[in-house]
């Protein structure tokens, strides 16, 4: 065969060669990822638990509440998006503050301080006061999950309140056990009774802070807590009209 027949032939040749070595390449690619997506989807499989967003300093969990309450007051709350941890919270929570609410519709605390699931752990009863089983679902949120912060929550135009403002006042009684919540508030009653301003709204403020005294000296696990700078408890009351918690002391 002449000279130029073969270097036509190499010619001819080269681009099929080119393109077998490109689909080879591709092909070893091609292996490569559906390798390390199976290494990544199995890894996926096995979920860890959620990060630990409760590593905190006590005061900066009330900084990241607080700041939430603002955007919730001012409509710039976070879309909720289930989806997005709900198999993360599967495997664990890491709240990073503790709510002791009343249970009160209007007042929800997730909202009202524009937080996700997970992110706080919410003990109510209406009248937010402290009994021996929530003194324990605090404790355990504190010693157990290492939330720094307990806030005691209460709110304006509280209907457990009202009920032991009248149970002192006029000696009003409730049917079934709605008597004990009123008497259980009825101290918060009397130590407003010479508070300047307007009587209801000094009752919801001195039982908040009533409740907040408790937890601060609670033994044996909140107030070693307290004392060794672990955790800290406030005192807070939501406006209805505004959605505006403010700290009280």
């Amino acid at each position: 065969m002449c000279e130029l027949c073969d270097q036509q032939d190499e010619k001819q040749r080269e681009p099929s060669k080119r393109l077998f070595l490109k689909l080879a390449a591709a092909s070893a690619l091609t292996l490569s990822i559906a390798g390390t997506a199976g290494k990544m989807a199995s890894a996926a499989n096995t979920k860890s638990p959620p990060l630990p967003e409760n590593v905190m300093t006590p005061d900066e969990a009330l900084e990241r509440l607080m700041a939430g309450n603002e955007r919730y007051v001012t409509g710039q709350s976070t879309p909720l998006n289930f989806s997005e941890d709900r198999a993360a919270l599967v495997t664990g929570q890491n709240p990073y503050a503790s709510i002791l609410g009343c249970s009160d519709s209007r007042v929800s605390p997730e909202f009202c301080f524009d937080e996700q699931r997970g992110d706080l752990f919410v003990a109510r009863v209406a009248g937010n006061y402290l009994t021996t089983d929530f003194v324990a679902t605090l404790e355990y949120a504190a010693a157990i999950l290492h939330a720094p912060l307990i806030m005691v929550l209460g709110h304006e135009s509280c209907g457990a309140v009202g009920a032991a403002i009248d149970a002192v006042d006029k000696n009003r009684q409730f049917p079934g056990h709605i008597q004990s919540m009123a008497s259980a508030l009825a101290p918060a009653v009397r130590a407003a009774k010479n508070m300047p301003g307007e009587r209801y709204a000094n009752v919801v403020k001195m039982n908040v802070i009533r409740n907040v005294e408790k937890l601060r000296k609670q033994p044996p696990i909140l107030s070693q807590l307290v004392a060794n700078k672990k955790l800290l408890v406030v005192g807070g009351v939501y406006s209805l009209k505004t959605g505006r918690v403010d700290l009280v002391t």
